[in-house]
């Protein structure tokens, strides 16, 4: 995979040397030699990947990777920082920053290009997302993403080679995280698919594959987003590299310092969490496209996409489908007695009444004004019109309210269907229940007309 990777250093020959690494794998190097820099750089192009030098003059790495975070444009990059430092507070203090990780000076080029591959995996999914939340905001607007709370835990899963040692990892994480440790690889996939936020995994034992765990966990759907943070000792640096390009997202070296190991949990979970809120933007926005904001039916955009899947379906005579088309009567009398504010009303209150009245895989749509279509998979004509009648006599029964009167009124529907034919299209269909819908206005109203054939009409119920 490649990607843009955005180079901080204020040495030149430092520059150099990493540039001279990364474009020989064919990564795009963009060069900055200041904090100020970067952070100018980043804003503008939107690096995939920064990698950012501990010690520089006028703004350290520290505060050029918490300005970095805070700023919405560029919180999404991930960073690795780099650094002759070795001491734990000063990852920590990175971590505590922003960054993703660290990687120690001499750089070592296999877990240089394993950290990166593994990180431009995790922003290729990002951006991604983002860039779909974007397409459904106005131009300039970005989305609103909380940070995590830092009172927030989680649901952590320990997998240990015993239940003490495991024990010992649940105490240094402490409060506000609430930790499972489990010691067997079968019970760990499994439970991993779960309510968990994150899974820690031994990889330095024997007792079971860790490795293997790390895959098991990223084939499986419901575990796919599941962050893994692996234990690992120092020397083992092959099984490091081969456990970032399984999946895993972070590597902790052993023995486990507390809070070392508190900081890269929080930044895993905080990644987790911006993540899940570009998700349900993304969900919230395809939501909203598809959707009345009236009624809460499904609009007629959603009604022309799943009219043509059941068509298809149909042509190819994978199964049959009926498609209804209701209509308020007189609805018009209603706005102008009334007022449109009582007109409302009654549309959400039909609109209720179609969702309970008709089966959970029928689809419901506002197909515009007034008028409403209901697509009925897997369903015959006679079980259509059942259905079709059953809500005509609801609706006739039922004393609609208008505010703030406190009065009562009572409204009829009328309805056309027609059956989604194999040698026709699905708009074909719609329009024969249109006319059938026509044909039941003309003939007085509060009545289901069915159009059986191309040609023929025939009344259901009045």
């Amino acid at each position: 995979m490649t990607g843009r990777i955005l180079i901080v250093d204020d040495m030149d020959s430092n520059i150099r040397v990493l540039s001279a690494k990364l474009e020989a794998e064919y990564y795009d190097v963009l060069i900055a030699n200041s904090g100020a820099d970067a952070i100018l750089t980043a804003r503008q192009e939107q690096p995939d990947l920064i990698l950012l030098d501990v010690m520089m003059p006028v703004m350290d790495g520290f505060e050029t990777c918490r300005q970095l975070k805070k700023d919405p444009i560029t919180q999404h990059i991930p960073v690795v920082m780099v650094t002759a430092l070795d001491q734990q507070k000063d990852r920590v203090d990175g971590l505590q920053a922003g960054a993703d990780d660290f990687l120690s000076k001499p750089i070592d080029d296999i877990a240089l290009f394993a950290r990166v591959r593994s990180l431009l995996r995790l922003n290729s999914v990002m951006n991604e997302l983002r860039l779909r939340d974007a397409s459904g905001r106005p131009e300039g607007a970005t989305a609103a993403i909380a940070s995590l709370p830092k009172s927030a835990g989680g649901r952590i899963l320990v997998v240990e080679e015993s239940e003490r040692y495991g024990l010992r990892i649940a105490e240094k994480l402490g409060e506000p995280y609430s930790c499972q440790v489990v010691t067997d690889q079968r019970a760990a996939a499994e439970l991993a698919e779960q309510d968990f936020d994150l899974v820690l995994i031994n990889l330095a034992t024997k007792e079971f594959d860790g490795l293997r765990l790390c895959a098991n966990v990223r084939a499986k759907e419901a575990s796919r987003q599941m962050p893994i943070l692996c234990m690992i000792n120092p020397e083992e640096r092959e099984r490091s590299v081969r456990a970032l390009d399984i999946g895993a997202n972070d590597i902790l070296e052993r023995p486990v310092e507390r809070f070392e190991l508190r900081a890269r949990v929080r930044t895993l979970l905080e990644r987790r969490f911006y993540t899940e809120q570009l998700r349900g933007n993304l969900d919230q926005s395809l939501e909203l496209a598809f959707t009345d904001q009236l009624t809460g039916l499904f609009n007629r955009r959603h009604l022309d996409n799943r009219l043509k899947e059941l068509s298809n379906r149909a042509s190819q005579g994978a199964e049959t489908g009926v498609v209804l088309m209701i209509d308020i009567d007189h609805f018009k009398n209603i706005n102008d007695t009334w007022g449109h504010q009582a007109g409302d009303a009654i549309l959400q209150q039909i609109a209720k009444q179609i969702r309970s009245s008709f089966r959970a895989i029928d689809i419901s749509c506002r197909y515009g004004g007034e008028e409403f279509v209901i697509l009925m998979p897997r369903a015959d004509l006679q079980s259509a019109k059942a259905g079709a009648d059953r809500f005509r006599k609801a609706i006739g029964g039922f004393e609609f309210p208008v505010e703030p009167d406190g009065k009562t009124i009572r409204i009829t529907v009328s309805g056309g269907l027609a059956v989604l034919g194999a040698d026709e299209t699905g708009e074909q269909a719609l329009a024969r229940a249109d006319a059938a819908l026509y044909h039941a206005k003309k003939n007085g109203r509060n009545r289901m007309i069915a159009a059986t054939k191309k040609s023929e009409i025939n009344q259901v119920a009045s």
